[in-house]
């Protein structure tokens, strides 16, 4: 996904009109026509600038339950029919931006696979802090937080689908490690904070335009890696589905903690068929050397443990939103689809450069770049046995 940067406002002035200081007696006034307020919610979107935000601007903007969108992100977006405003969710002046809000969608987060872990989560979490204690603070009833399903973490025995209440067994590394902190938040609010209703959104895979992930990255690869004697189920959220879960969370239609995604999954051979790539099939244990070597040299900031999710099945319901009356709009068949054409003339063949993305793809995923490096070797040894 591409990154929803940091997000905040400057207060508008708020002078109100002078009062007259004659003592002269007034005529019969003709009462003032008060300005009406907008009718319905008014929500405050942060990080509005991003892909998320602007598909969920856009469901704002045509809703009748919202009568005022307040759009939040350090530069204004290109969304129409909102007030921008720029700031950083770090300052907790944001508060201000806050006030008269029903809602606050807290989108503010960096998921950018290139940026410097310690600045990513500076952003990520203490900005997720921040938001939720200014909304606290300006009487906001209601913060929606998105994370993710990868916090669930993918395990050979995970229920398909896991029920919303499962644990959260993710390993706490590199972004994954960042999402785990945010739930926390979110579960600390909800005790500090009785009166403020805190929803998690927790979306399967996502993609769409502008969409950019560990997950989406995988399908750059010139094969898909495959783990011996795993059984991955591979499941997405498009990122439109996720804007109208916001909006069903936003308008109090759920709360609590829920999951979103597209209906089922799809195996790995039906992931296969449909995309057209084979597969490159190895032993775990060489898997996972590879890749801890590739992350221990530098070569890629992914840790190992993302391999899980190209092993394991990691399916959700949307068991909450389902009872709201939520169907998503897009099947899996369509949003692996949509990955591959986001990815289209980006695949790097080993020792080739196919694409403007190819070496960014090979240095940020970890199967990505596992997949690069075997398949290089295969080539090596392919060769060789030619020449003999």
């Amino acid at each position: 996904m591409t990154t929803t940067e940091g997000s905040g406002g400057t207060p508008a002035a708020n002078a109100g009109p002078r009062r007259r200081s004659t003592k002269a007696p007034r005529a019969a006034a003709v009462p003032r026509p008060r300005t009406a307020r907008p009718r319905g919610a008014t929500v405050v979107v942060t990080g509005a600038a991003g892909a998320i935000g602007a598909a969920l601007l856009r469901r704002l903007v045509a809703c009748d339950e919202v009568g005022k969108v307040v759009a939040l992100d350090l530069h204004p977006g290109d969304a129409e029919g909102v007030e921008w405003r720029t700031g950083d969710v770090r300052d907790p002046g944001i508060a201000a931006s806050f006030a008269g809000a029903d809602a606050v969608v807290h989108l503010a987060v960096d998921w950018r696979l290139e940026s410097p872990a310690d600045e990513r989560t500076t952003l990520n979490v203490r900005g997720t802090q921040t938001v939720v204690t200014a909304a606290a603070a300006s009487g906001v009833p209601r913060v929606v937080v998105v994370t993710s399903a990868v916090v669930y973490g993918a395990l050979p025995d995970n229920r398909i689908p896991l029920p919303e209440d499962a644990p959260l067994q993710a390993v706490p590394e590199g972004i994954v490690a960042d999402l785990l902190e945010i739930e926390r938040v979110a579960e600390d609010a909800r005790r500090v904070h009785p009166g403020l209703d805190v929803v998690v959104v927790r979306p399967a895979a996502l993609v769409g335009p502008g969409v950019d992930t560990l997950v989406t990255r995988h399908f750059a690869a010139p094969r898909l890696l495959c783990i011996k004697d795993t059984s991955p189920a591979w499941q997405f959220c498009h990122v439109d589905d996720l804007a109208s879960a916001l909006e069903y969370a936003a308008l109090g239609r759920v709360s609590g903690t829920i999951t979103c995604g597209s209906d089922g999954y799809l195996t790995q051979q039906r992931l296969e068929d449909l995309s057209g790539l084979k597969r490159v099939e190895i032993p775990a244990s060489l898997a996972f050397a590879t890749a801890e070597r590739l992350h221990r040299v530098g070569v890629t900031p992914a840790p190992a443990s993302e391999l899980a999710y190209v092993m394991h099945p990691l399916v959700v319901p949307s068991t909450t939103l389902r009872a709201a009356g939520w169907q998503p709009e897009h099947d899996n068949e369509s949003n692996l689809g949509a990955v591959l054409d986001a990815v289209e003339g980006d695949r790097a063949v080993a020792g080739r450069r196919i694409g403007k993305r190819d070496a960014t793809v090979a240095a940020t995923s970890a199967a990505g770049a596992t997949v690069a490096v075997l398949g290089a070797a295969a080539f090596v040894r392919a060769a060789r046995r030619a020449r003999r």
